[in-house]
């Protein structure tokens, strides 16, 4: 694919780094799950450990955060909600089939962000019952989530059109 300039090279380029940021931040995040879960295991089956309330409650928030990150990697890898109907589809037919596809993650990707936002707003000044965490830093993956899917669409659904109106040849 020929490098772009303008807008939509912007935009490439800057999904491209935020994406290496995704993938840098979800190796720390499925890092960081380790520790508390191992700690887990341990104090239940041992009596060397004390049981440690917190790190139910902060695997869990780990565990929502990587899956969301997970989610938005891999819908700008084009992997996420992906079912291959058409599998023989090519040029156009692909590009048409990935744009209605596209339009329903856009729908959901705006669910995300709007009652994702309804989410946050209603955890601000909350925090959990045991590790005393502010609520708010779960439940902003969603909406980020959400936001993050568009951006990366909109990547995707640019190429589709230009692939469509044939200002470009299909992608392999």
């Amino acid at each position: 694919m020929a490098p772009q300039s303008g807008v939509r090279g912007a935009l490439r380029r800057f999904n491209e780094l935020y994406a290496r940021f995704l993938e840098w931040l979800l190796v720390f995040s499925v890092a960081s799950i380790i520790p508390p879960v191992t700690l887990q295991i341990f104090a239940r089956f041992t009596e060397l450990l004390p049981r440690y309330i917190w790190t139910e409650e902060a695997s869990r928030f780990l565990l929502v955060w990587t899956v969301m990150i997970g989610a938005m990697v891999a819908i700008r890898e084009g992997t996420h909600f992906n079912v291959d109907l058409f599998p023989n589809l090519k040029g156009r037919g692909k590009a048409a089939a990935d744009l209605v596809a596209g339009f329903f993650i856009v729908v959901f990707a705006l669910v995300f962000v709007w009652w994702g936002w309804e989410f946050v707003d209603s955890a601000w000044f909350r925090i959990s019952e045991l590790a005393e965490l502010p609520l708010w830093t779960i439940y902003i993956a969603w909406p980020v989530a959400g936001l993050s899917f568009l951006i990366f669409m909109a990547e995707r659904i640019w190429d589709d059109l230009a692939v469509l109106t044939g200002a470009e040849e299909p992608r392999a």
